[in-house]
């Protein structure tokens, strides 16, 4: 279980993130979702111990999560990350197992297999020797989900991952994120998309600095708590009406 108990954060001074207490059980897909600047990245990374926090405790099976690196997988958004090192699809994702071989020594013979394995599982192993920069968005994405997946890690982080990509590409990663769960992992996926797609998550944890709301989408994506987290003002009965099918049929 992933514990967050009274973070708070400030980033640069000024307040970021208040009071967030949440539990997430293994085996479950949680979509964080908020408007921007509702401070979703820096949890992931106050999470991560990437940015200091202020107060508060992360505990990840009941001890703190940052002394347990190996056990999390973290995709960062885009806007990251260099796409014009001179890296191959190959190499980013072998960089996951250097947390098990260590960064002087050779990858082994098992490492390759888990890397190869992992690339057929987004459909990018016939790419395997391009530049990540000579990659659409769709496939970038994919290869950091590779190389998640390469890891091995139990719990996984992911900063607006489905940003770029089409619907096919879209369609996969969800089938890779429920295949993760099946297998006991617990994933955290930034987000921002509304409509159907928020049917694919178990829960949702909707932020704007605070906590909102926790729980399945039905539950979460309530007028009261999009006025509370987007700021929209109240709606009339048919608002709702529309939210139900929009969101849940």
């Amino acid at each position: 279980m992933l514990l967050v108990h009274h973070l708070y954060v400030n980033y640069r001074s000024v307040k970021a993130l208040e009071d967030i207490t949440f539990k997430l059980p293994e085996g479950i897909l949680v979509g964080l979702l908020g408007p921007n600047g509702a401070g979703k990245s820096t949890l992931i990374k106050a999470l991560l111990g990437l940015i200091p926090k202020q107060a508060g405790e992360v505990l990840y099976r009941d001890a703190p999560l940052q002394q347990q690196r190996k056990q999390v997988a973290y995709v960062p958004q885009r806007s990251q990350i260099d796409w014009d090192y001179p890296a191959t699809v190959w190499n980013v994702v072998m960089l996951a197992r250097t947390t098990h071989a260590g960064w002087f020594r050779s990858p082994s013979r098992q490492s390759a297999e888990i890397v190869k394995e992992s690339l057929r599982r987004v459909d990018l192993f016939d790419l395997r020797d391009r530049p990540i920069g000579s990659l659409s968005g769709g496939q970038q994405q994919r290869v950091f989900l590779a190389r998640a997946i390469a890891q091995q890690a139990n719990l996984l982080l992911l900063d607006e991952p489905l940003a770029a990509v089409d619907k096919k590409t879209e369609a996969l990663i969800f089938q890779i994120y429920d295949e993760l769960k099946a297998e006991g992992k617990t994933l955290l996926i930034s987000c921002h998309e509304w409509g159907g797609i928020l049917n694919h998550y178990d829960q949702l944890l909707l932020i704007n600095q605070r906590l909102v709301a926790q729980g399945v989408p039905k539950e979460v994506m309530t007028p009261t708590n999009i006025e509370l987290a987007y700021g929209i003002p109240p709606q009339p009965r048919h608002f709702h009406d529309a939210l139900e099918t929009t969101f849940f049929c």
